[in-house]
């Protein structure tokens, strides 16, 4: 979601392949949706809330609340927590679009500061350096699967009066210093697009709490303002997580660690071969996270080019995010010039993402290692 790639013409390494983790789910899942033809629970079928339950529990919190996309938790969120009005969000810089779109979309101001080198997360001095009055919730993003650093970011706005919710959007089952991701702040959105490391068969998302009331405000927003048919206390949206993509993410919560584990070895295998190799900086990981790997980014001076070079030889790649959303036309209402946040901006000149997903072979990796060798050798 979100990306910028680069399509091989012959495909040796694919940047994403769905097929190995769909093919042992295959007739598990058509079984289901067999099931649900003859049920015809299409909305709000029972598997709905089953899943919630079990979505809760993997993440450790008491509620879950499915939704129909990781952007509709984010913006939910914010309302069912009673942003108001211009009120302000702290965001980062480096992020996809969607983080500052759920602010705007609930009526708020984003106000964006950058990330930090050690986890590209929100960097803890520079979000206490942009508190104002008016600011009232900050809103880390764990970017590409690994944790920012929640418990400074808790810390800051306890002392401050302020609320957390997190886009943990990329980060199903990832942790740090002790934190599961969602489950630190009163509210996590995640995100269940299909390249997500928990996809659905199209667009969905949930909001993940532990706090009932804002639950129970969420479940009404996302149908049409009601707790009960045909009484509207609120005004709501059509935000539903389909009972098909329920039961597909209930046939996959099961796999979800075994395949994050195989995103880890990977990323480990990525992380020995390329380490010394040309101007390639890899991705950090910060002390005591355990990152999940919904991508593998590296960064180097010209990743266009090396991008180009790996399409020849049948490698994909992707580029998340090229455009960092404070210098988008989108946002130019925020007023932000090009080298306000550089640790954003320099990430997002310099982004490359490598295959990894489940079920990639150590042969696919050594082809990508290689050919990305090959290309700082020929200069």
């Amino acid at each position: 979601m979100g990306t910028e790639s680069v399509t091989p013409r012959r495909s040796a390494v694919p940047f994403l392949d769905l097929g190995p983790s769909h093919s042992v789910l295959k007739q598990q899942i058509l079984a289901a949706v067999s099931e649900l033809i003859e049920e015809g629970a299409f909305t709000n079928g029972s598997q709905v809330a089953t899943f919630e339950t079990a979505f809760a529990e993997y993440c450790g919190t008491r509620h879950a609340v499915g939704l129909a996309s990781g952007l509709d938790a984010l913006r939910l969120g914010l309302l069912a927590a009673g942003i108001e009005p211009g009120d302000e969000v702290v965001v980062p810089a480096a992020t996809f679009v969607a983080t500052l779109e759920a602010v705007t979309q609930a009526r708020g101001r984003p106000v964006v500061v950058d990330i930090g080198d050690s986890d590209y997360g929100l960097d803890i001095e520079a979000t206490a350096a942009a508190l104002g009055p008016r600011v009232r919730f900050l809103l880390p993003v764990h970017l590409y699967g690994q944790m920012a650093d929640l418990r400074g970011i808790l810390r800051l706005a306890s002392e401050n009066g302020l609320q957390v919710v997190e886009d943990a959007c990329q980060a199903h089952g990832a942790s740090r210093d002790g934190l599961r991701a969602g489950a630190g702040g009163l509210a996590g959105a995640f995100s269940f697009y299909p390249a997500k490391n928990l996809g659905a068969f199209g667009d969905a998302g949930a909001l993940v709490t532990d706090d009932e009331d804002l639950a129970a405000r969420v479940r009404a927003l996302r149908e049409h303002g009601q707790r009960e048919k045909y009484r509207h206390e609120i005004e709501g949206y059509t935000a539903r997580l389909d009972t098909i993509q329920a039961l597909v993410l209930l046939c996959k919560l099961a796999s979800l660690d075994a395949w994050n584990d195989q995103r880890r070895a990977g990323a480990r295998r990525y992380a020995e071969a390329l380490t010394g190799v040309g101007d390639l900086r890899l991705p950090p990981v910060a002390t005591g996270s355990q990152p999940v790997w919904h991508l593998f980014v590296v960064q180097t001076a010209h990743p266009i080019r090396l991008a180009a070079y790996l399409a020849e030889r049948g490698i994909g790649t992707g580029r998340h995010y090229p455009e960092p959303p404070h210098l988008s036309a989108a946002f130019a209402f925020l007023g932000h010039k090009c080298g306000e946040f550089p640790v954003a901006e320099r990430l997002a000149r310099q982004t490359l993402s490598l295959p990894l997903f489940p079920g990639i072979s150590d042969a696919q990796i050594d082809a990508v290692v290689q050919a990305v060798g090959a290309y700082f050798r020929d200069g």
